[in-house]
Formats: C-alpha cells, structure tokens, sequence
C-alpha cells in the first residue's frame, strides 16, 4: 500500500472485523495515519509512509497495584515459549534469525510494549508471528517464573546445608537499578507526586518486594491485561495492511471474545498543601552525592493544548543553558546541574513538571526550594522574553520536520509520540501533528501573555508541591544486604526438610532445562541469501576549499540541513590527550566570538536544532596501530537558517571562548554524568579497562571516555587544576585550527550550495595529520569499586585489522558466543541481566562482558571456558545464524541525515564500498572450522586483559582460577 489517496480506506470501511475510524494525512512526515478499532475492542494505528523500515507494536495498559515487579516480570516470562513456539526462549532465539533493526520489550509505570521493525518483508512476519504468539499465548512454564523472577537456591544447589540465597534475573536486575540514583529518584517521584495511584508502585519491582510474586500471581495479572480489549496495535511502513491486519486476526482475534477490562487511573486527588519528601541510595560521595526537585501535578497530559504549552514552557524555561530558569540554577553554584527528572513530563495520565539541582550535599532542600520558586517568580512578574519563546516554537518546527533514525527507527520514534495521548484516551494525532495546537498557541501569544500565566496558577499557587530529596547513604548498601538475608532467614524460617528438598529438586529441574538445546528449528527464520550483499553507494560531490575537502550530499531531509565539519589531527602531546574531551564538551558550552555563553546558547537556539563536538579515534582498514585521533562539530538548522548555522559553527571552531566560573560549572556537571553513568553502563566501563591493556586504539578510548577519564577530571575538579586546564584548553584550539578539515553538507538539491568558506577559511598552518602510538599497559587484571550490588565483568582480547581474512570470523564468533552460549551461561543459569560477547571490527579488539551480574568468579569461569562451547554439536544452522547477526552489523539503518556522512567520512578512512563489501563475502563464506581457528588463534588465555566494576574487592573470590586483580576506588 502506497500513501496515495487511492489505495487509502475510507472513514467506516470494513476490513475483516476493523472498522476504519479516522484517516489523517501526515504531510510533515509525507504518510498517512489510519486509525481503526476491532470488535474486541482492539485498537490499531497504522502509519502508511514510503519507508522500507517497517515497524510493529502491541502495547497493553498495565497497571500495577503493588512493587513485586509483576508487569516487568510477565514482560520477561511471556517471551519464553509460547503455544507455536515452545522454545525455552524465543526473543532471544530469533535475534540470530532475523535482520531486525530494532528487537525489544519494555515496561513503562503504567503500560507494557512489545516492539520490532525490520527492512525484510519475510522477516517482518516472521516477527509479527513470533511477537503475536508471545503476548497472547505464552506457555508462562513455573521454571521460567523461577529463573527469571525470583528463586530460592542453595549457594550449592544439590547441598540443603549450604547457604540459601535469593536468585532471579529480574531480582538481580532490580537490585542493580536500585542502587542508581537516577533510578531511586525516578521511582521516588512517582510515589511522592502520586501516592495513591499505580505510579507509587514500582513498576520494575522492588528487590525486598520481588520475593512476594507468586506464580498464580502472574498469570492472574496476564488474564487480566493481556487481551485484545485492552490492545493497542501500532504498525508502520509500505507494507499492505490487508495482509498485516489478516495475520493478527486469524493468529489472535479468532481466540477471544471481547471482555470488559478495567486498567483505568483515576486522577490522583489533590494535596491541600506542598509536602516535602527524602529518599536515599547506596552511595558515599556524602558531598557531591545528593539532588533536590520541585516537583508538581498538572492537568491532564491527554490534553493537546495544555500538553504543547507546558513542553514549550518546560523548554523555554529550562532548554539550554542560557533558559532563565536554568541558568540562576546552575549560577547559584549549590549543585553541579540540573536535576535528573527536571523539565515537563506527559509520561504519567496527570503530567508533572519538575526542577532542581544534582551534585550537591545533602541537606541544602530548603535552599534548592527558595531558589527554584524565587526564581520563577521573578520570571512570572519580569515576563518572558518572546525571542526566547519564538527561539522554542522553532524547535518544535524543527522536531516536526526531521526524519531521523537516530536513537530509536523513526517508526517506533512516531509510536511513542502516538503512545502518549492514546493510552491516556486523548487523539493520537495529536502526538504527531501540532499544527492546530501551535496556530492557537500563537494566535493567544499575539493577544497577551500566555506562559506568565501558567507559572502563576500552575506552580507558584498550586499547593500539589513535592520537595523531593535524594541522599546518598553509605551505610545503605551493607544494610540492604543484611535486609536481604533477613529476609531470606524470615521466609525460610519454617522450612521443614521436605521444603529443602523441594528446593534441591526445583534447582536441578531448572539448570536440567536450562541445559537441554530445545528446538529452536520450529522457529521461523532467514537464509543467507537474504542478505544484502551491496552496501549503499550514496551519490555526493567532492571539491578542495584551501585546506578543506568538502563534500555535498543530496538527500530529501525535508527541508533541514545538516553540515559536519571533521578535523583530522596533528600530532597531539600527550599531556592534551585527556584534555580532547573536555575540549569537546565545553566548546560548544561556552562562549564565542565575543559572545558569552548565555548570548551564544540563545544564538544556537534561535537558529539551528542544535550542535554538538566529539572527539574520536580512527584505524586504518589495515593496520590496528594507524590511528587518527579527530574533532567533529556537527550542527542542524532549517535550510533557510543554514547560512547562521555555518556562522555559529565558525565562530565556535574559530573563536571560543573559556572562562574559569563557567568552566568549573560544566566540569562539574560532565563528573556528575559520568558518575552517574556507572551504575547504568559499567559493562561498557569494564570493557574499556579490559581493552586498554590490548589495543592501541582501546588506550585512547580509556583516556578520553573510559574509568580513567573519570579519575583525571575528578582530580581537576576536586584538586585545583582548572587554571592549567584553561591553558591546555587554548593549546588544544590552537592545534585544532592546523588540523585536516573535512566538511560534509546534507540537504534537498535545492539547498545544497551552501557557502562554507567561513569554515574553511579559519584554518592556518599545514601540519601533517598525526599518528598517535600508545602503548597498552602490561596485561595484569583490573578491579574498580564502587557503590554497586552487581558487577559488571568483562575481558578483552587483541586480533586483526579490517581487511585481514579472519576479521569476519571472528565478528561471526562473537555472534554464535553471545546468542549460544554466554545467555545461556551467565543470564539463564547464572542470574545476570545480561551477558555477551562483541567484535569491533576497526579496532580489533574481541569482548565477552556481563552486566548487572550477582557473580564474579563464576562469570569469569564462563568466559574461560568459552573454547568448550565450539565442541559441543554445532551444525549449519548455529552457523547460519550466527553469520546473519553478524550481518546485521554490517547493515545499520541509516537515514537521510546520516547515510551520506556516513558514506563520505567512510570514505575517507579506507572503508570504501568495495572495502566493506569484499568484508561481507568473506562473512558469508565463514565456516565452523574458521571459528575453532580463530578461536584458537586470537582468543587464548596468554592473551586475555581482565577488568571489571563491582562492589567489593574480588580478590578472594578469583584465588582459584590465578587472577589477582589490581583494585582501585572509583
């Protein structure tokens, strides 16, 4: 089905049991949303758009009246075997079969998704069928209850005298959330603005809560959620929506009848007065560890209008540093940056707007309380600049135009607009087009004040005020262990030997599962001819501006432009190695060209979408020691803005500017992220640390993103080292400004000839690009501490460039190890949320990892014994599947804004088409005797570097297997 009016159904068409509703054109996003409701009461959105990425959801309202994590629980259960694929389980068994662009599940405060979009026809309905069956007709086996909720188990689990202890994926998951501060405050928040509704619970469950699911319990909770009445349908692309609406109806619809189901939220009753609220978390930075919100209820977030005016607001207020609230926020110096829930949010039925300060002691409530409500009466009673509210209008222009698969594919970033207002029983559309909403708003600005108003009755005369603190606690940790064993010892307490043995029994029963291969043959899947061996060739122009190489990239961008401006490196010293990253995040945070930086955020605001710096580190296709380090600034505006978008660039590449306060705020807030960030990716930490003692390139990625980042920046923070800072800052611009310019400019045909002299014309010099030569470190384990129940383990091993012939088999054996083995191992039986294995091909550095794992020397077990995987029955299919995952990586989804980058930059590197293709034959041709080859080559304990993040020193844990970690404090 195309997006003509022609092949469109009309306004009360039938098709099968659907009755076609609405049928919206979306020009902004050149598609057509079809709204339709089954007789069950299925509700269906269906987005027809000229999109060869199609995309699927099934979301369910889901609201829990209690903290066991019943809703995330039943998301893990259900995709674990169903009536048509009774596999222990299939999400995880699909992921190799598949060329998905995007394959999850998750669980919201009050709604359950299930979402997935791929590029192939025949794997979309394979995915539809599998993701059908899962939500509607899952087995829900006790043993999968067991393993992925909670379990008791004995420390030996065929022992009864050994230790019991609580086991679980989710459990394990939780308790590792739980101790992120991000995590405490975002549940915390819920229950404090909305006490008496589902959002106190904890949706994802309480660690001390979890061990009270029972298994009737869940399947009471699926009954009474998971039915076509209670459906919501969302699907997107080219595809014929007959066929799709077809499937649903004879593999779901045909099972049921309709019922009347009850998930309803009601408001939440108002507070008479502000109330004040602490909550803590295991933490020890007892001086920077703390954060404080304001927080407060609003109307309705189905409601469009209101809905667009307080994001407007929320963004004027608080969008850039320069925002009037923002900036005596962060000027204050109480706290290092925003609080972490701090702007407005439609992600509750009542929206919530919120604002505060992170990084600061505890105790100083009543001063982020003063400050927040002073300063936004001294904004209601001054009034709002318009510029600023015209500056926040062009954003959402901007927001509306853009086609982006960025972060998330664009059709399952179009059903979470979509989401939002739906669930809540508002118009759908609206979360898509804002056109009518935008013209009333304006027309109500053109006749007087609109947001001044707002600020007065809906924050500083609402009384439905939260205060809420959040303090670390460094005691916490240890006492929530000895809750857990108290609670371990209280719901044993009356086990009689027959209980101990029901355990013995169930513990085998399950690890006698988990070890059974299931037949994963009933799944449907793909063949290797599926896979595209072309890569894009995207057609762009190429011309020599002085120094500069730039290139044109003709896209239909519909109607932005995007330009990226590279700069390949000099020789860099290695005392300004650290001190790119930095570079990078403050540049574009300061001022420039004699403007400071309140005067340069509002220019960026008023005329571009945004802009952004990194700094990177590159390889030669050929060789793992020819690196490259670079600076890209990358910037967005609307075509008729791209003039002021190459101003804004240049002034900023040309002409920063760095001041000591304002320094010291950003380097404030950049430690306070990062800190931050641990709990939530410290496998990514792990495998930093591991990398760096093998690989060139990894020592780099170390210094400037990686645990020792963290450390040096710290010690800038905390030890007096910004007025050295500011000097090596204008060494780093003076050595950018000798760089190596690359330019690439992306917009409509039309847009294309955009003058960037004013860039290029900014660079001096004729330094030869650099060729950085760290040396890893001696291979010797490394251990980091911090405040973490979990670990997060990982090791890393050096093997081959690009183009050397066993880089894809390698790539493929990171593959076959991640889906066959270490789920299994570390996820299954081990309790972890997650485990895996992965190959950069450029850098050349194999991983295997764990993340949020109750386990150290197990783990590491499992990753010794890795090699024993590859003997046991492999066959064509493992094979097979392993190639097609590792295809997928081959193939990432691009989209107008980033496939001629993409392309050019490749280009640039050595990763030429031809290149990237002559990599893809020899992938397809990969066998399994290539795997145990490599294996055997590349992946040997001589050569393994050791890292990981945990909570405690695992030194006596790992005696046994002759690992002595070097153990430092984060």
């Amino acid at each position: 089905m195309t997006a003509t009016t022609s092949a469109l159904p009309h306004v009360g068409d039938r098709l099968g049991r659907y009755t076609v509703q609405r049928v919206e054109a979306l020009p902004e996003m050149q598609g057509t949303l079809i709204l339709l409701e089954h007789e069950l009461g299925a509700r269906h959105a269906h987005v027809v758009r000229d999109d060869d990425n199609s995309a699927f959801g099934v979301t369910f309202p889901t609201v829990p009246r209690d903290s066991t994590g019943v809703a995330h629980i039943l998301e893990h259960i259900v995709l674990m075997g169903s009536q048509k694929y009774p596999v222990s389980d299939p999400f995880f068994a699909m992921l190799p079969r598949s060329l998905n662009t995007f394959m999850n599940a998750m669980t919201s405060n009050d709604w359950t998704t299930y979402p997935f979009s791929t590029r192939n026809e025949q794997d979309y309905f394979n995915l539809l069928s599998v993701y059908l069956d899962a939500t509607f007709f899952p087995l829900m086996r006790y043993e999968s209850f067991r393993q992925d909720g909670h379990r008791f188990e004995f420390e030996t689990p065929d022992d009864p005298r050994s230790p019991l202890k609580l086991q679980g994926v989710v459990y394990n998951e939780m308790k590792g959330a739980m101790a992120a501060p991000g995590a405490v405050m975002w549940r915390a928040f819920g229950k404090a603005l909305y006490p008496d509704l589902t959002y106190a619970n904890n949706s994802g469950g309480a660690p001390q809560d979890i061990p009270n699911l029972t298994y009737e319990g869940l399947r009471a909770f699926h009954a009474a959620h998971y039915h076509p009445s209670n459906a919501f349908f969302y699907t997107y692309g080219k595809l014929p929506l007959a066929r799709i609406l077809s499937d649903i109806e004879s593999h779901v619809m045909t099972h049921f009848t309709r019922q009347e189901l009850d998930v309803s939220i009601p408001d939440q009753a108002a507070f008479a007065q502000p109330r004040r609220e602490t909550v803590t978390y295991p933490g020890s930075d007892v001086e920077r560890g703390a954060q404080v919100s304001v927080a407060w209820k609003l109307g309705h977030s189905s409601d469009a209008d209101a809905n667009l005016r307080w994001s407007v607001l929320s963004d004027v207020l608080l969008g850039n540093p320069a925002a009037p609230l923002t900036r005596p926020l962060i000027e204050s110096g109480l706290g290092a940056g925003l609080a972490d829930l701090s702007g407005y949010r439609d992600s509750f039925r009542e929206g919530a707007f919120a604002a505060g300060l992170k990084g600061l002691p505890s105790g100083r409530a009543q001063e982020v309380e003063t400050l927040v409500l002073d300063t936004l009466r001294d904004i209601a009673t001054q009034g709002i600049d318009p510029a600023l509210i015209e500056s926040s209008l062009h954003q959402f222009e901007i927001a509306q135009k853009e086609v982006s698969n960025a972060g998330y594919p664009y059709g399952l970033q179009v059903m979470f607009r979509l989401l939002g207002p739906w669930l809540y029983g508002g118009d759908p559309v609206t979360g898509l087009r804002l056109e009518a909403e935008l013209t009333r708003l304006r027309a109500d600005l053109a006749r007087g004040r609109v947001f001044e108003p707002m600020i007065e009755r809906g924050l500083l005369d609402n009384p439905h005020r939260v205060t809420l603190e959040l303090a670390p606690d460094p005691q916490l940790a240890e006492r929530t262990e000895a809750d857990e064993q108290a609670l371990v010892t209280r719901l044993s307490a009356d086990f009689t030997d027959e209980d101990r043995s029901r355990i013995v029994a169930e513990s085998l029963r399950l690890k006698e599962l988990q070890a059974q291969e299931g037949t994963p043959d009933v799944l449907p899947t793909l063949a290797l001819s599926d896979v595209p061996p072309r890569v894009p060739r995207v057609a762009y122009t190429q011309e020599e501006v002085g120094r500069a190489t730039v290139a044109r990239v003709p896209q239909p961008t519909g109607g932005l432009t995007y330009l990226d401006v590279q700069v390949r490196l000099p020789d860099v010293p290695d005392d300004l190695l650290e001190t790119l990253p930095l570079y990078a995040f403050a540049v574009t945070r300061g001022g420039a060209a004699g403007d400071d930086y309140v005067a340069l955020a509002r220019r960026i605001e008023a005329v571009t979408g945004g802009i952004s710096a990194s700094v990177g580190v590159g390889t030669r296709p050929d060789d793992l020691a020819g690196l490259r380090l670079s600076l890209t600034l990358s910037g967005k505006a609307l075509a008729r803005n791209a003039p002021a978008l190459v101003d804004v660039l240049r002034d900023v590449l040309a002409t920063p500017m760095f001041t000591r306060d304002r320094l010291e705020q950003l380097l404030k807030q950049r430690l306070a992220g990062l800190k931050a960030s641990i709990l939530q990716g410290g496998n990514a930490y792990a495998e930093r640390l591991a990398a760096a003692q093998v690989s060139p390139a990894g020592v780099i990625a170390e210094r400037f993103s990686g645990l020792t980042a963290l450390a040096s920046l710290k010690t800038i923070v905390e030890g007096g080292g910004l007025d050295d800072l500011l000097v090596r800052l204008n060494r780093v611009h003076a050595l950018l400004l000798t760089g190596t310019p690359a330019l690439c400019v992306t917009a409509t045909p039309d847009d294309l000839n955009l003058d960037v002299t004013p860039i290029t014309a900014a660079f001096v010099g004729d330094a030869p690009v650099g060729q950085p030569a760290p040396q890893p470190a001696p291979l010797r384990p490394q251990a980091r501490t911090t405040d973490s129940p979990v670990a997060f383990n990982a090791v890393a091993f050096r093997t081959v460039p690009y183009t050397h012939p066993d880089s894809p088999a390698l790539l493929v054996l990171s593959r076959l190890l991640r889906s066959g083995y270490l789920l299994k191992e570390i996820r299954e039986k081990g309790g972890a949320y997650g485990g895996g294995a992965g190959f950069d091909t450029r850098e050349g550095v194999f991983t295997m990892s764990s993340y949020r794992d109750p386990n150290v020397k197990r783990t590491f077990e499992v990753f010794r014994d890795a090699r024993t995987y590859l003997d046991t029955d492999l066959g064509q299919r493992d094979l097979t599947e392993a190639i097609l995952s590792a295809s997928k990586l081959l193939d990432p989804l691009t989209s107008p804004d980033t496939i001629g980058r993409m392309r050019f930059f490749g280009d640039r590197a050595g990763y030429t088409p031809e290149v990237q293709e002559a990599y893809k034959a020899r992938l397809l041709a990969v066998t399994l005797a290539d795997l145990s080859r490599v294996m055997d080559t590349y992946l040997t304990p001589d050569r393994a570097a050791y890292a990981l993040v945990a909570g405690q020193n695992p030194n006596d844990d790992v005696r046994d297997l002759n690992l002595e970690f070097d153990v430092q404090a984060i």
